[in-house]
This record gives structure tokens, C-alpha cells and sequence, in this order.
């Protein structure tokens, strides 16, 4: 059998934006070379890659989605507000995820969630 695992290369206009935008969801920077305009990002074993130079249409709409699944959901829900990040309320949808939802900076969603997590008590919305 064939052991392998996936980093996701996220197309972006500005890699020092979107490291920001990262660091402040718990990222660290692994790699990073400003020539390239590329950063490869770390927060426990997820990995993803920033990368300027595949950002070949710009203006073009982001269709995919990455979901992420921190252990504590409302925990990293507090962290990234604290954070700066502006982001909705916690919500337990149909499918049974605790979970909220955000954009980063070149449009590719991100969502965030925890399977069978209840909601925190007075969980305050962040506007969204």
C-alpha cells in the first residue's frame, strides 16, 4: 500500500497577505521564500501552500472549500477572534458539525468544525 499525504496549494495575490491572514488562524510559517512569492503553512499536521505565481486568473472566483477540524472547535472559535479575525457565530447545522465559516483574504472558504461539539453558552456574533 501506498502511504501519502495531501498539502493543498492555495492560489493568492499577495503571500505576505495571506501568511498574515494565517498566522493570525494559529499557523506558523514552515517555509517561506519571497523570491518564489511561496510559504508553506503549519498548525498541528494540516499543512497548506501560499502561492503567488498560480494565481494565473486573479479576478476569477473561488469555487473550493477546506475544511478544517480543530479538537476544540469553540476554543480555536475564541483564539482566531482574539486574534483579530472576524468571524460568525458558532453553528450546529444539519449534518450534525459545530462549525463557522470565513473567506480568507483571496476568497478560498474555509470551514471550521467539530463533529458533536456543543455550543458554548452565550457564544457573542461577530457580525456575520
Amino acid at each position: 500500500m501506498v502511504s501519502m499525504h495531501l498539502v493543498p496549494m492555495l492560489p493568492v495575490r499577495s503571500m505576505p497577505a495571506a501568511v498574515d491572514f494565517y498566522r493570525r488562524l494559529g499557523f506558523e510559517v514552515e517555509q517561506r521564500n519571497d523570491q518564489w512569492r511561496w510559504a508553506r503553512v503549519a498548525l498541528g499536521d494540516c499543512r497548506l501552500m501560499l502561492d503567488e505565481s498560480i494565481d494565473v486568473h486573479p479576478g476569477a472566483p473561488r469555487s473550493g472549500v477546506l475544511y478544517l477540524y480543530p479538537d476544540d472547535v469553540a476554543g480555536y472559535h475564541a483564539m482566531v477572534r482574539g486574534n483579530g479575525v472576524e468571524v460568525p457565530a458558532l453553528e450546529t447545522t444539519f449534518y450534525g458539525m459545530t462549525e463557522f465559516r470565513i473567506a480568507d483574504p483571496d476568497g478560498n472558504r474555509l470551514w471550521i468544525g467539530q463533529e458533536g461539539a456543543a455550543l458554548p453558552s452565550a457564544a457573542p456574533d461577530a457580525g456575520g
